[in-house]
């Protein structure tokens, strides 16, 4: 039996960069981190005080230094969900203090009510902040 989701882990460019942004952009806390004995892996692992699920964000020195593509098979992108539509306008006005780019809360058009606000991480991966009623 499967009783939940442990950690998700995404391929970054750079980690430290991108540890630096989900700390200050969406408030994920640093939790260790790991570097492979010839320096070809390295990994930063976050935790988030609202979520059981952890985010690994790994660096590989060798691969290829393209922004993240969706339609690319693999991750299409990565949803949070927050308990009401107040605190999904109270994140608009957080991206918009941070200089962070994003796409006003629009109806999630699968489910009455829901309402969603979509941005993207420094490697271009897109990430979005889901509330349903």
């Amino acid at each position: 039996m499967v009783g939940s989701i442990h950690h998700l882990g995404l391929t970054m460019r750079d980690a430290e960069r991108s540890a630096a942004w989900y700390h200050a952009v969406l408030g994920f806390e640093r939790t260790g981190d790991y570097r492979s004995a010839d320096g070809s892996r390295r990994k930063v692992f976050m935790r988030h005080p609202g979520l059981s699920v952890r985010l690994g964000l790994t660096e590989h020195r060798g691969g290829r230094q393209l922004p993240f593509d969706e339609t690319a098979t693999g991750l299409d992108h990565l949803a949070f969900a927050v308990p009401t539509r107040a605190e999904l306008s109270d994140w608009e006005r957080r991206f918009a203090a941070a200089g962070v780019a994003y796409t006003p809360a629009a109806p999630a058009n699968s489910i009455p009510g829901a309402a969603v606000v979509v941005f993207r991480d420094p490697d271009n991966i897109q990430l979005e902040l889901f509330f349903e009623p």
